[in-house]
C-alpha cells in the first residue's frame, strides 16, 4: 500500500542559516541574494514561491527604477524596523548590506535569528493583521502612509477601519445568534469566515470591544500572496455574488423573506449586477445593469469607483499634493478647503464641494458638471417613485396609517393584515416596501444606499413597478397624479429600452 502513495507536499525543511549582517537586531534577510531566496522560505518553502511572484519581493529595484529613490526611502523598501516590532534602527537602515533589500518576511515579522537557532523553543516570530498610525508599533501602517501612498490614513478615516460596536456587543453577549455576523463586521471573524488559517498575533485574542479589529489590510490582502493582483484575497474582476471580494458582505439580503418584517442588508451587489429586489408576479426578472455593473464597460467593477486614484495639485501654483489612493472607499468623496479628500459624508453633493475624479475618470462622463447633472436627475426620480410609496412621517421605521404614501393607505384600507411574517406570502404590499427601503433615500439603514447609482435603471423600474402592482393588488388606493404617472411610465420606458444589455446614465 505504500507503494501507492506518490504525492507529497514540503512544508517544511531543514537548512543552514547565515550570521545576519545587523547581529544587535537578529534580522537574517536573504539567505541568497541572488536566488532572491529568504532565510525563513528555506523552510516555509509555500510562503517563500507565494511571496516571490509579488511586489513586496521587489521593491529595491522599483525604488530604483522610480526616478525619485531617496535614502528615506529605503526604510520601507528593505528589512528594517519599519513594518515590525522593533523600535530603533536595524537592518538596512543600520548595516546597508544587500540581504536585507526587499520586503521580506521579516519585514513584518520581524527578526527571526531566535527561532532558526532554536526552532523548537522559539516560535516563529508573529506578524499583526492590525493597522495604526498612530503607534510605530509593526503594521503596514509604517510604510503605507504619506502623500504618495496615503493607503492607512484613508483607510483610517473610513467604516472600514472600525468594528461594528453594535455587532460585537451582540456576538460577546449572544454568541449563538450573532457570531456569524463578525464574518463582516471584524477583522478576525473574516478572515474565519474564509478559511485563512496563518496565524498573527492577534488570532487567539479573546474577542472584546477594546480588541475588537476593524476590516484591516490584511483581511482584504493577503501579505504573502495570492493569485490576483493587489495581492487580493478574492477578484474585484468577478461579476458573481460568490467570486467578489466586496460582494463577498455586500450581498446579505437583497430579497424580501417569507418569516421576517427584516429589510434589506448590505444588497449592493445583487442590486449592482441586477438581480436585488422584489420583482412583482410577471414582471422580467432578467438581470438589467448600467454601464457601472458591466465588467466589460468597467472591469474593476465596485472598485472602479470606490477605490479611484487620482492626484491633488495645489490649485496656486500647480504643485503635487496628494496622491488619493481610494481607500476612503467613497466613489465622491468630500473635499476639505484645499482640495484634499477626507472621510465622511457632511458635504453637499456638488461640483465644488466633493471630488468626482471617479466619474470624469471612467471615459464615460465629460465633467463634473455633467455627473452632477445625472446624478442630480436620477436622484429626483427616486425620490418622486419612493414618495409615492412611502413616507415614514413619523421616523420609527414602520409603516402605519398616519404615514404618508400608498403603503399608508393599505395599511388603513385593507381588510387583512398585509404585512404578517406567518401567512407564508409575500405580499404586494410587504414586496413594495422591501423596494423602497432597499431603494428610496433615507427609508432604510442598511438599504442600497447608492442614490441609484449602483443600477439607475434597475431602481427606477422596481419601484416603478412597485407603484403598479400595489395600485393593481388593491383597488381602493386612489390614482396616483398625472406627474407622477408620468415619471413611472419614463422610468419603465427607460427600463424597456435599455432591455438587459448596459446602457450608461450620462
Amino acid at each position: 500500500m505504500l507503494g501507492a502513495c506518490t504525492d507529497t507536499e514540503t512544508v517544511f525543511r531543514d537548512r543552514d542559516f547565515n550570521p545576519p549582517p545587523d547581529a544587535e537586531s537578529g534580522f537574517l534577510g536573504y539567505y541568497s541574494v541572488e536566488a532572491g531566496q529568504t532565510t525563513c522560505g528555506n523552510c516555509h518553502v509555500d510562503h517563500q514561491a507565494d511571496w516571490s511572484t509579488h511586489a513586496h519581493s521587489d521593491a529595491w529595484a522599483t525604488l530604483q527604477a522610480s526616478g525619485h529613490a531617496q535614502s528615506y526611502c529605503e526604510g520601507c523598501h528593505t528589512v528594517s524596523e519599519l513594518g515590525s516590532k522593533v523600535d530603533s534602527a536595524a537592518g538596512y537602515n543600520k548595516v546597508k548590506d544587500p540581504a536585507y533589500q526587499d520586503v521580506q518576511c521579516e519585514s513584518c515579522h520581524g527578526p527571526g535569528e531566535a527561532h532558526v537557532t532554536a526552532p523548537d523553543a522559539v516560535a516563529p516570530p508573529l506578524a499583526r493583521v492590525n493597522a495604526d498610525t498612530s503607534s510605530n508599533s509593526g503594521t503596514c501602517a509604517e510604510c503605507h502612509n504619506g502623500t504618495h501612498h496615503p493607503f492607512v490614513e484613508q483607510w483610517e478615516q473610513s467604516r472600514h477601519a472600525e468594528a461594528n460596536a453594535e455587532v460585537v456587543d451582540e456576538a460577546i453577549t449572544t454568541p449563538a445568534t450573532y457570531a456569524s455576523c463578525l464574518a463582516c463586521h471584524e477583522g478576525r471573524g473574516a478572515l474565519k469566515a474564509w478559511g485563512v488559517t496563518d496565524n498573527f498575533v492577534e488570532r487567539d485574542d479573546a474577542l472584546s470591544h477594546s480588541n475588537a479589529l476593524g476590516i484591516t489590510c490584511a483581511v482584504c490582502h493577503d501579505p504573502h500572496g495570492s493569485g490576483n493582483p493587489g495581492q487580493l484575497r478574492y477578484s474585484i474582476t468577478d461579476p458573481t455574488l460568490e467570486g467578489n471580494l466586496c460582494m463577498k458582505c455586500h450581498a446579505r439580503r437583497f430579497e424580501p423573506q417569507l418569516t421576517s418584517s427584516r429589510g434589506p442588508h448590505a444588497p449592493q451587489g445583487p442590486v449592482f449586477l441586477g438581480t436585488g429586489g422584489w420583482f412583482p408576479p410577471g414582471v422580467d426578472t432578467t438581470p438589467q445593469t448600467s454601464t457601472h455593473g458591466d465588467p466589460t464597460a468597467n472591469p474593476r467593477l465596485c472598485a472602479g469607483c470606490h477605490v479611484a486614484q487620482f492626484t491633488v495639485t495645489d490649485s496656486a501654483t500647480g504643485n503635487f499634493q496628494l496622491q488619493s489612493v481610494g481607500h476612503l472607499f467613497r466613489p465622491i468623496p468630500c473635499l476639505d478647503p484645499q482640495g484634499n479628500p477626507v472621510g465622511g459624508n457632511a458635504c453637499g453633493y456638488t461640483a465644488l464641494e466633493r471630488s468626482w475624479a471617479s466619474c470624469t475618470g471612467s471615459g464615460c462622463h465629460t465633467d463634473a458638471a455633467a455627473v452632477v447633472q445625472a446624478f442630480d436627475a436620477n436622484r429626483a426620480i427616486l425620490a418622486t417613485l419612493a414618495d409615492q410609496i412611502w413616507i415614514d412621517s413619523d421616523n420609527d421605521g414602520t409603516v402605519d396609517a398616519t404615514d404618508q404614501g400608498l403603503l399608508a393607505q393599505v395599511v388603513a384600507g385593507a381588510p387583512t393584515n398585509q404585512f404578517s411574517t406567518t401567512d407564508g406570502v409575500i405580499t404586494v404590499a410587504e414586496g413594495a416596501l422591501y423596494n423602497v427601503r432597499m431603494l428610496g433615500e433615507g427609508r432604510y439603514a442598511n438599504g442600497d444606499k447608492s442614490m441609484g447609482v449602483h443600477n439607475p435603471f434597475l431602481s427606477q423600474k422596481l419601484l416603478a413597478v412597485s407603484i403598479q402592482a400595489l395600485h393593481t393588488q388593491y383597488p381602493f388606493l386612489p390614482a396616483p397624479p398625472a406627474a407622477v404617472r408620468a415619471v413611472v411610465q419614463q422610468a419603465l420606458a427607460k427600463a424597456a429600452s435599455a432591455g438587459h444589455a448596459t446602457v450608461s446614465l450620462r
